[in-house]
């Protein structure tokens, strides 16, 4: 009787079904076989010691680092694994990028490599399926990884019940509960829209649409100049949209070092980007087949038409479903050092947890979460330093402070520039177009910031990270060779600049 009692129990039927097939006393029963299609909700037959919501670079990375431990995992993901970052975000346009400068390379530099053609052209359609191609095949690689690290990949929309297990919503509108010791909330964020303007992803899109609109527009306007807006302002503009930058702050990227964002805004300047900084969107008028926006800066109110509207004025939170922990004012799940919610067992990473809104972060934050999760005795470390980076050409990157930071904190220090016209490879490559920027504390030369704008920047910046990490100093730097020909004698010699002996400049 206590064992029909059970089964008729639906939030323990899989737990009796166990019970039933592990034969603990010794006698012998056929296999209970249930129909769980019966069941609009039924609970996972197995309990996990950690159930991750969200498969982007934080959440898969959490999962898989988990898996390594030998705990037993699963990750929820609604889409496919890999994220915004890997389907819709840092992989597809890094390849539209490749695609766009490519194409830019071939049209305005062939000449200078002693290269001729006739009727160079693109088709806009493969350039698109190239990038949703290389999206595919690393969202494959995670899921194989998955299997690897034997992580349960539940596909649906992940929710925290009452009891601090995951519920899933399936596609098919069944549900699934997850019994679970720990959660990690790694839902991450979505585009922002602007108030008065929806996003209907025709005339008016965010990222997301910008990597897969079906027809190229003749003309675009971009609101936001940060990492994503110039990006897009960049890929479009290779191709011959007509593209317009709006940005409030005076120049380009503006949570840059001041020279930079001056060097990138002049780049897109010459580049035939027109760009409106120092400029408030004050009006906005959405046609459904163009846009109208209306702008206001030190020459007055000016009316900008055009075929698209790009909105890349930031992010906003994407929470899991159910019990939600306590928020920001923002919106982001709050966190403690141990990356804990309000929430007991619960706990938040990456984007959903507020800036620095990065992948790499996220991944970092996975890391240590985890193992602060299940490792005894292990440090858990906050995000502290970071690199930022934007892919567009040139590119930019940077970590550490700016000048702007060090002057307001009073803080005194010396300044080491080398450009990239000075290199050998960057002449031999053609890539003469930028300079490395690092700064020192003027009393012991430890290295605060480093600033890089020219090609390959955002390879080269990891080894500013590694300086700022070891708290490296000029003489560090200067003793250490640095292969030639590479772009990466500009660091060693623009440290050698801040003691004022650089050898090339």
């Amino acid at each position: 009787m206590e064992i029909i009692q059970l089964i008729l129990n639906n939030s323990k039927i899989h737990k009796a079904h166990a019970f039933l097939k592990g034969d603990p006393d010794g006698f012998s029963i056929l296999p209970l076989r249930l129909d769980s299609s019966a069941f609009h909700r039924h609970v996972s037959p197995m309990s996990y010691d950690l159930v991750v919501i969200g498969g982007g670079p934080g959440g898969y990375v959490a999962a898989i680092r988990a898996g390594q431990l030998g705990k037993k995992v699963a990750c929820v993901e609604v889409e496919r694994a890999g994220g915004t970052c890997l389907n819709w975000g840092c992989i597809p346009t890094k390849a539209l990028l490749k695609n766009a400068h490519l194409y830019h390379q071939l049209k305005h530099d062939a000449a200078d490599f002693g290269l001729s053609f006739d009727n160079l052209n693109y088709d806009w359609s493969k350039v698109i399926s190239r990038s949703r191609q290389v999206s595919g095949r690393l969202a494959g690689g995670i899921e194989f990884l998955f299997k690897k690290n034997n992580v349960d990949y539940v596909k649906g929309f992940g929710a925290i019940d009452g009891n601090g297990n995951v519920e899933v919503q399936k596609e098919d509108g069944s549900t699934e509960v997850l019994e679970t010791a720990n959660v990690i909330i790694a839902t991450g964020a979505k585009s922002r829209e602007l108030p008065g303007l929806p996003l209907n992803g025709k005339s008016v899109i965010s990222s997301k649409e910008a990597m897969v609109l079906e027809k190229q527009p003749k003309s675009m306007v971009i609101i936001g100049a940060g990492a994503i807006g110039v990006e897009f302002a960049y890929i479009y503009n290779c191709f011959g949209t007509e593209v317009t930058l709006i940005e409030m702050m005076p120049g380009l990227l503006p949570v840059e070092d001041d020279e930079i964002s001056e060097a990138i805004t002049k780049s897109y300047t010459k580049a035939g980007i027109q760009c409106l900084t120092n400029t408030k969107v004050v009006g906005t008028q959405d046609h459904g087949d163009s846009v109208t926006i209306t702008v206001e800066n030190s020459k007055g109110t000016q009316e900008i038409h055009a075929e698209t509207c790009l909105v890349a004025i930031g992010v906003s939170p994407v929470l899991p479903g159910g019990q939600q922990p306590a928020l920001t004012e923002r919106g982001w799940v709050e966190i403690n050092d141990r990356y804990q919610t309000s929430i007991a067992n619960v706990y938040a990473i990456g984007d959903i947890s507020g800036p620095p809104w990065l992948a790499h972060t996220a991944s970092y934050e996975a890391i240590q979460c985890v193992e602060g999760i299940f490792v005894e005795g292990h440090d858990v470390k906050r995000v502290d330093q970071f690199p930022g980076c934007t892919y567009c050409y040139p590119e930019v990157a940077s970590v550490g402070q700016t000048e702007r930071a060090l002057k307001e904190r009073g803080i005194e220090y010396k300044v080491g520039k080398f450009p990239y016209q000075a290199l050998g490879k960057a002449q031999a490559s053609g890539a003469t177009e930028g300079f490395v920027k690092i700064l020192f504390g003027k009393q012991y030369g430890e290295v605060l910031g480093a600033h890089i704008i020219g090609e390959n920047a955002t390879d080269l910046i990891s080894e500013m990270g590694l300086a700022l990490s070891l708290e490296a100093t000029i003489d560090d730097i200067h003793s250490t060779i640095h292969a030639h020909p590479t772009l990466a004698e500009a660091i060693h010699e623009a440290t050698l600049d801040a003691d004022g002996h650089a050898i090339h400049f």
